[in-house]
């Protein structure tokens, strides 16, 4: 930290923080913050989830292009946004960019210039919606447990299974000799199923899950704020903005939320060998 920030300077912006935290990523406050979602965003989220790997990719090479030599193209492509901008992104930046020029008002801010303030802002509520996509893969796996037995890190890997009831209550109800007939018919011979019929589940399914990411903070926010994540982060953030350093250009939780896409591509890729 600088020499010029004090225990008492400390000891402040991090009542403030706590304060902040509690305000917004209660249950209370994260449902207030949801409401920002009612409208665009919620044709926004399909295609944003549909981005992610996009965004991994692109951050991936802002790392390694300056290790090569290229410092130019690592930072013009470090700084392209990637995702759709949402209307609760937005608000979630301005929150943060407000606190900031309120620590900065009592004194105990950063005092940063307002472009690095924006930027930070901006990559913490991607970072946020990051976490939300990982919960969002913990409510797949744990329902793929629940129904069918086998671990379904993404919702790609519940299309097959889906698809297979679906098509099998269908194949029953439309049996001629009536649904108990049907039933044995069908357990006996079961029914082919159309690869088509698995690409529009799946399709179903990611156009659901990317629904389901946009609320997801109503439980990963609280979460959050009872481990103490959300004020780390912006404490982290406060001290990068202190230290007029840039932030790491890929937080670990962009990783962790890929890490479902990359898992499921693996079990796919085994049960095909199989």
């Amino acid at each position: 930290m600088p020499a010029t920030l004090t225990d008492d300077v400390l000891r402040r912006r991090k009542d403030a923080v706590t304060r902040f935290v509690r305000d917004r990523y209660g249950p209370r406050g994260s449902l207030r913050l949801h409401r920002a979602a009612l409208g665009w965003d919620l044709l926004r989220a399909p295609v944003n989830v549909m981005l992610s790997p996009v965004f991994l990719l692109t951050r991936l090479l802002a790392w390694a292009l300056p290790r090569l030599g290229a410092r130019r193209a690592g930072a013009w492509l470090g700084a392209r946004r990637v995702f759709l901008p949402s209307d609760m992104g937005r608000v979630i930046a301005a929150d943060l960019i407000r606190l900031v020029a309120d620590l900065d008002a009592s004194g105990i801010g950063p005092n940063a210039p307002s472009p690095a303030v924006r930027r930070e802002a901006a990559a913490l509520a991607e970072t946020r919606n990051a976490v939300s996509e990982i919960t969002t893969s913990i409510i797949v796996l744990a329902g793929g447990w629940l129904l069918f037995s086998r671990a379904t890190p993404g919702v790609i890997s519940l299309a097959g299974p889906l698809a297979e009831i679906r098509a099998h209550s269908t194949a029953v109800r439309d049996f001629l000799l009536g649904d108990s007939l049907g039933k044995a018919w069908y357990w006996a011979f079961p029914v082919e199923l159309s690869p088509w019929e698995v690409l529009l589940t799946g399709v179903a399914l990611a156009v659901a899950g990317s629904l389901v990411t946009t609320f997801a903070g109503l439980i990963a926010d609280p979460v959050q704020l009872w481990a103490g994540t959300h004020r780390r982060r912006i404490l982290r953030l406060l001290d990068r903005l202190d230290r007029a350093q840039p932030g790491p250009g890929l937080e670990r939780e962009h990783l962790l939320a890929r890490a479902g896409d990359l898992s499921e591509a693996m079990l796919m890729l085994w049960r095909n060998l199989r």
